[in-house]
């Protein structure tokens, strides 16, 4: 009957915007940094952080609500998890994500509905420029992605590191690896594992600062070049993540089909993404990142992991397998 039903969640996800955009405000202001040392009351935090004094308390409260911040009394602290994740100084810090969304994609995603209607991009490619053209040739706008891309791979990488058999293989190569998360994990879990990441030249010494720092020089390299004019590196495992959604369905082609050339008898490649489940009803998230790539590409598309198999197997892959990793992310393994 209709007197039964209950609007609040259309209107929970209608305003759940102002959730996001307090949290992404809260990033960008260093709310958690400062309460990295220790709690602070409310007066002396909204001074530390620049804040008007008419707002103030009712924005730590909302993170307070949020579950963001813990307060006793009018004292605030951090919560374990943003203690963790969005202190700047911490190594396990995703905050390079949420600046980016914060500075670029919340206001692209306001054109979601032009983007429906017309399939053409949103963001800084507006006026027919290449995407990653625009980004690499900008230092702090391509530090700032670059940054993002660990945010929002860390997790999923430490989930690769334990749920592949890497026992099984010597050398791995992260094909578009930005700072070089991904092969940084997987070598503190394996020390048996060499190898490195494959990108645009421009990304070199941000991938060699972030390796030196976690003292991984000796066992991880660089690799140069453009995934579509140059031959990729050989290893016994590629990687791509967060990669194959960018393009479309001939370039996703293209770059399985050089993997599989790249890789020896018996080598593996990898590709995780927020893969869409196969029924294309619950994962929300790898739904909605399609429409993300609507924003931010001219072609990508995000796919479900029976597409991605069925892909890899057009290139030559004779085994294809879709494992869970962690939270919406996925990874596909083709084996030669």
């Amino acid at each position: 009957m209709e007197q039964d039903l209950n609007p609040e969640q259309i209107l929970r996800l209608g305003i759940a915007f102002w959730e996001s955009k307090t949290l992404l405000s809260a990033v960008e202001l260093g709310v958690f940094t400062a309460l990295a040392d220790g709690p602070k009351d409310g007066t002396t935090l909204a001074k530390e952080l620049g804040l008007h004094p008419r707002s103030s308390r009712d924005f730590l409260d909302a993170l307070v609500a949020l579950d963001m911040l813990d307060r006793e009394q009018d004292i605030y602290c951090n919560t374990p998890t943003a203690d963790a994740f969005l202190d700047r100084r911490k190594p396990a810090y995703i905050g390079g994500l949420l600046e980016m969304l914060n500075n670029r994609l919340y206001q692209f995603w306001g054109s979601l509905t032009e983007a429906l209607r017309t399939g053409q991009p949103q963001n800084e490619i507006k006026g027919g420029e290449d995407l990653f053209a625009a980004i690499y040739s900008d230092p702090a706008l391509l530090e700032q992605f670059l940054a993002a891309m660990t945010g929002v791979s860390v997790g999923t990488a430490r989930a690769l590191a334990q749920k592949f058999p890497w026992d099984q293989y010597r050398t791995v190569i992260d094909i578009g690896t930005a700072q070089g998360c991904l092969p940084v994990q997987l070598a503190l879990a394996h020390p048996h594992l060499g190898g490195g990441g494959f990108d645009l030249a421009a990304v070199r010494p941000v991938f060699d600062a972030y390796v030196a720092r976690s003292r991984l020089a000796d066992r991880l390299q660089f690799y140069p070049g453009d995934f579509f004019t140059d031959e990729l590196p050989t290893a016994d495992v590629l990687v791509m993540g967060h990669i194959l959604h960018d393009w479309d369905l001939t370039q996703k082609r293209t770059l399985l089909d050089k993997a599989y050339a790249a890789l020896p008898p018996g080598g593996a490649l990898v590709v995780y993404e927020a893969l869409i489940d196969d029924d294309r009803r619950t994962n929300a998230f790898g739904l909605l990142m399609s429409l993300n790539m609507l924003i931010e590409t001219t072609g990508g598309f995000d796919y479900t992991g029976a597409d991605c198999c069925g892909w890899m197997q057009e290139a030559g892959f004779t085994q294809t397998y879709v494992q869970h990793l962690l939270g919406p992310d996925s990874m596909v393994v083709g084996i030669k």
